[in-house]
C-alpha cells in the first residue's frame, strides 16, 4: 500500500523502465508499483514517482548517450546512499553516472557527489561525513 503521507517527487521520463532500473539499483529504492508508463519507488522515507512523458512530447526531443546534464532546471534530487562506489557502479550499468571520488565534497555533516540519471536529470548522492 502506498502511503500518501510520504515525502517525494515526480520525475517525468522519456524511458520509465530505464529510469526505474537506475533509481532502484543506484539509490537502493524498492519498486512498490509498476504499470505501463508509471513506476513508484520508495525507500528512506521518500517516494519517487516516475511518470512517462506523453509520446507526442517525448517524440520532440532526444536523450544523448551518454546523457548531458540538464542543469537548466530549478530542482535537483538528492538521495542518501550507503556506498558511493556501489552507487557509481549501479548508475553506470543503467546509463547514468556520478563524478569520481576526487570531485566529492562535504557540508553540514555529509559527503556529497554529483551525477546524472540516464535522461540527464542532475542527481546528488550523500553519505554521513566521517
Amino acid at each position: 500500500m502506498i502511503d500518501a503521507a510520504l515525502n517525494g517527487a515526480v520525475v517525468f521520463a522519456k524511458n520509465v523502465d530505464r529510469l526505474t532500473a537506475f533509481y532502484r539499483d543506484a539509490m537502493s529504492l524498492a519498486v512498490t508499483h509498476e504499470e505501463p508508463g508509471l513506476a513508484v519507488l520508495e525507500g528512506n522515507g521518500v517516494q519517487l514517482v516516475l511518470h512517462a512523458i506523453p509520446p507526442h512530447i517525448a517524440d520532440t526531443f532526444e536523450i544523448a548517450d551518454p546523457p548531458v546534464a540538464r542543469e537548466d532546471t530549478a530542482i535537483k534530487l538528492f538521495f542518501r546512499v550507503a556506498d558511493f562506489d556501489a552507487a557509481r557502479t549501479a548508475a553506470a550499468a543503467h546509463g547514468g553516472r556520478f563524478d569520481p571520488p576526487e570531485r566529492e565534497w562535504g557540508a553540514r555533516g555529509f559527503r556529497a557527489c554529483e551525477g546524472v540519471d540516464p535522461e540527464g536529470n542532475v542527481v546528488q548522492i550523500r553519505t554521513p561525513a566521517d
